[in-house]
């Protein structure tokens, strides 16, 4: 499956207004998200995140893109990025920045961040919902920025568990791709080598998005598991985006999830 494969045809567009007079708003003010989030409310959003984080990942810490060349064929929906996982949200705004610039026309920088004043807000990030549910407001502030929740079918509270697969968070993921972008953590954990879950190669199979491997390093030493708080300053954090995968029709989910684990570098190493 290529760049021009993706089967959802032109982007789809929800608005407070109602549709005799949507045309009127040009500048997408009244525009919402498919779960009921003012897009005006997002740029905001990611505009006082952004400022507030990039200073963490280019002064503190000194972060290194490569492969945004990857990003500018790309269309402004029905995109899921595949990535390794190493804190709750310095990842996903290390990802914000990146894919805001962009849109803006940098290459492979975040430097310097005018983006913010015109960031993508078609953007979204799968996350656990019992991970973003726990207290405090800042887990607030990042689902209404564009956290598609799940429940984990493997586990709950701490706890191993063995349940159905989400299939509202499944059908939730799609409907972001028909808006926009969606970041997808297949590990479901931020545990390195953990094993990539057969429900994304599903996802991949019934909606064929265009699939954009990344492999991110760094983000470990740098933060806190949430991504919060500081372990040690001036770590090199890596983002490497990587050119579109190809699906062939007739491959196994076993042959996908093998594959997608070796793309995101989680292949286990050879002893």
């Amino acid at each position: 499956m290529g760049i021009n494969d993706f089967m959802r045809g032109g982007k789809t567009v929800y608005s407070y207004l109602p549709s005799w007079i949507r045309r009127l708003d040009f500048l997408g003010v009244f525009e919402k998200d498919p779960f009921g989030n003012s897009l005006l409310l997002k740029r905001i959003m990611i505009f006082i995140l952004g400022w507030s984080t990039y200073y963490r990942l280019t002064a503190v810490n000194r972060i290194k893109v490569e492969g945004m060349e990857h990003l500018a064929a790309l269309p402004d929906h029905g995109v899921l990025f595949l990535s390794n996982h190493q804190t709750y949200f310095a990842d996903v705004m290390a990802f914000y920045h990146i894919f805001c610039a962009a849109k803006w026309g940098y290459a492979n920088t975040i430097s310097p961040p005018f983006y913010l004043f015109s960031p993508r807000a078609r953007m979204y990030y799968v996350a656990a919902a019992e991970t973003m549910k726990e207290g405090g407001i800042l887990p607030r502030i990042f689902t209404t920025v564009g956290a598609i929740l799940v429940e984990r079918s493997w586990r709950a509270s701490g706890e191993n568990v063995k349940r159905e697969l989400d299939n509202k968070g499944q059908d939730n993921i799609g409907r972001g791709l028909d808006h926009g972008w969606v970041i997808s953590f297949p590990q479901g954990t931020t545990k390195p080598f953990a094993p990539v879950r057969k429900g994304t190669a599903y996802l991949i199979r019934e909606s064929r998005p265009i699939v954009v491997p990344i492999v991110i390093n760094g983000f470990r030493r740098a933060f806190d598991k949430k991504g919060l708080r500081f372990k040690k300053r001036n770590t090199q954090l890596s983002v490497r985006i990587q050119a579109p995968m190809q699906f062939a029709a007739e491959e196994s989910i076993e042959e996908m999830v093998a594959r997608i684990t070796e793309a995101i570098g989680q292949a286990q190493p050879v002893a």
